[in-house]
């Protein structure tokens, strides 16, 4: 028995150290737990984190509906040096006291047109909000002065604060507002003030006039705590020539004299839809790398620079100047749809569009494809200016119906460019009723990753707002191989048709030597160069009148009918540039022999 117990094991002092090392075996087995749960649910879902959030929206009391006008201001400082004035426009921003799903989501934002060459102007624009909450609002106006070719100049901040609203609430009528000069540009303030040495009536502060009426109070419904957009529709079109002859587009362009013609350009597309936008249209970036996140919040160093850079670029594509084109719509309308249709050129060259849709509507888009050279204009994180949170996102396109009666994928029904239609593009006059039209939109978009079940509720807000057009949704998973025909059909209509035809302007004054060879192909076309007795002669006739033609503006119909002659079907194409290239040295070198033939025969070259 004594040497049973002297075998018993001595039991050890209790250590100080023995209460750390069980809460380490602890933490280290939860952290197992979670490693765990992590590794199952990456084997579930090889899906990165983003795309659809089903965070509701935050319940509140329904607010009031309010009219924001922005009437004008006056005694601006002087940013343009060599005319002594600036091209003034505010950028607004709205912040309520309602609870936001995340606290990236970004605020409302209002911009009004610019006014050229003006220290008082005068914009009289208006803003309609609803649901803005009893708590009030704070109003952020910044005045900058546009200019395209550098940064725009902050010329001052306007703040309006308004702490409660209620039913007998007056708003604020033409009240002026004085600008604070802090955050404005040293540079602009310092031209005015040296002009106000010269001349005492020149004021150094300047204001803002501003009113806001209270309209109604707002029907939420399901909305719950959040404001949107109710109108006016704006819309407004960018182009931008040093794009368009990097990316290789061409579009559009009418002369002083009226007369249209195509040259390079990127146009880029802003369109207001009427809110609200509905609240399951919520996705976030997706994020497939490490750094995809500092790239969207800007934390790392790495990820601020890309910010930077696709701010930079947002602001270089969505560039406001003299050549940009505005218009508004009290509320969506068959006109509304038109100038929709008139944007993307309607079914003409079979253009594919990249778009995205902001939380507050606001709908951005550009021509998009793989022959482009700046691969960065297709991105819709570039579109959305880099926000973390947008409604949808994915392309577009848009098709002519035979029949206005039937939907586009009804039994009988043919869509240009698929086939060639008799009325419309390219050969005749666009049809102006937009029922003939159908936009095919989808979710392809990898960087926010729409969720194809709410593609019936993108359909319904659509067709709300483009009253008469037709709306077919394409899933880009559950659709690929019926999404991959139609876009296929119009990348290949876009190789028949190019972005748009070879249009001569001529000013009536000269003919360059570019022109007279192009007239020396002409000519040929038409037989100048068949043999015979006085083939000369009829090439000069014919040459003398097609300079006629071209000075009474009539070279589009006898492209028309060239086009018609040599192949009945095909646009003369712009794009293809080794082609051109090739046509151009035929023609030098033809030339060439024609001068050397004159000189031989003594005659006038």
């Amino acid at each position: 028995m004594e040497n049973e117990k002297d075998e018993q094991p001595r039991q050890r002092k209790e250590h100080l150290t023995d209460a750390f090392a069980t809460k380490f075996v602890d933490k280290t087995t939860d952290w197992q737990q979670k490693v765990s749960r992590r590794t199952a649910t990456n084997n579930e879902s090889s899906q990165p984190a983003g795309g659809l959030d089903k965070t509701p929206v935050p319940d509140a009391p329904p607010g009031y509906t309010l009219k924001f006008i922005f009437h004008r201001a006056n005694s601006l400082p002087m940013a343009d040096i060599n005319s002594l004035s600036s091209d003034p426009y505010l950028y607004v921003q709205l912040y309520t006291g309602l609870p936001s799903r995340h606290k990236q989501d970004p605020p409302m934002r209002f911009r009004t047109p610019t006014i050229r060459k003006s220290t008082d102007p005068v914009w009289n624009c208006e803003w309609i909000v609803a649901n803005v909450p009893a708590t009030g609002f704070k109003l952020k106006a910044r005045i900058y002065d546009e200019d395209p070719a550098n940064y725009d100049d902050r010329l001052g901040n306007v703040h309006v604060n308004v702490d409660s609203i209620h039913d007998t609430w007056s708003g604020i009528k033409e009240q002026q507002y004085k600008i604070k000069k802090r955050m404005g540009s040293k540079r602009a303030y310092f031209i005015r003030g040296c002009a106000a040495m010269f001349n005492r009536n020149i004021e150094m502060s300047g204001n803002v006039v501003i009113s806001v009426q209270m309209l109604s109070k707002t029907d939420v419904g399901t909305n719950g705590g959040r404001t949107w957009t109710i109108g006016p529709c704006a819309w407004s079109r960018h182009l931008s020539p040093m794009i368009g002859r990097i990316a290789g587009t061409k579009g559009p362009d009418q002369g002083k004299d009226g007369t249209k013609s195509q040259s390079y350009n990127f146009q880029a597309n802003q369109f207001q839809l009427a809110g609200p936008v509905p609240p399951p249209l919520y996705h976030r970036y997706v994020e497939f790398k490490p750094f995809i996140a500092g790239m969207y919040n800007g934390t790392s160093l790495r990820g601020f620079i890309l910010n930077r850079a696709l701010h930079h670029q947002h602001s270089r594509i969505y560039n406001y100047d003299r050549t940009t084109l505005y218009g508004s719509f009290p509320s969506p309308s068959t006109d509304m749809s038109l100038q929709f249709l008139d944007l993307v050129h309607r079914d003409h060259g079979g253009r594919i569009y990249t778009y995205v849709i902001t939380l507050d509507g606001m709908w951005r888009f550009t021509e998009t494809g793989k022959e482009f050279g700046i691969d960065l204009l297709s991105k819709h994180s570039m579109h959305a200016d880099v926000d973390i949170y947008v409604a949808f996102s994915g392309e577009f396109f848009v098709r002519r119906l035979k029949s206005p009666h039937k939907e586009p994928f009804d039994s009988g029904q043919e869509t240009h460019p698929a086939a060639d239609l008799d009325a419309g593009s390219p050969s005749a006059d666009p049809q102006s009723d937009p029922a003939y039209y159908a936009l095919y939109i989808d979710n392809d978009s990898g960087t926010y990753r729409p969720s194809a079940e709410l593609l019936p509720l993108l359909k319904e807000f659509m067709r709300k707002n483009l009253p008469g057009l037709k709306v077919v949704t394409l899933d880009c998973v559950g659709d690929a191989d019926r999404m991959g025909k139609l876009k296929g059909e119009q990348r290949e209509r876009k190789k028949a048709e190019g972005s748009g035809t070879v249009v001569i302007q001529d000013d009536g004054s000269s003919l360059s030597s570019s022109d007279e060879e192009e007239l020396d192909r002409r000519v040929r076309d038409y037989g100048g160069d068949e043999g015979g007795v006085g083939v000369e002669k009829g090439k000069e006739k014919k040459k003398k009148q097609l300079k006629r033609d071209i000075k009474e503006n009539k070279l589009g119909s006898l492209m028309h009918r060239d086009k018609e002659r040599r192949d009945g079907k095909e646009d003369v194409h712009v794009g293809d540039e080794e082609r051109e290239g090739k046509a151009n040295g035929e023609l030098r070198q033809e030339g060439a022999g024609m001068v050397r033939a004159d000189d031989e025969k003594g005659g006038r070259t």
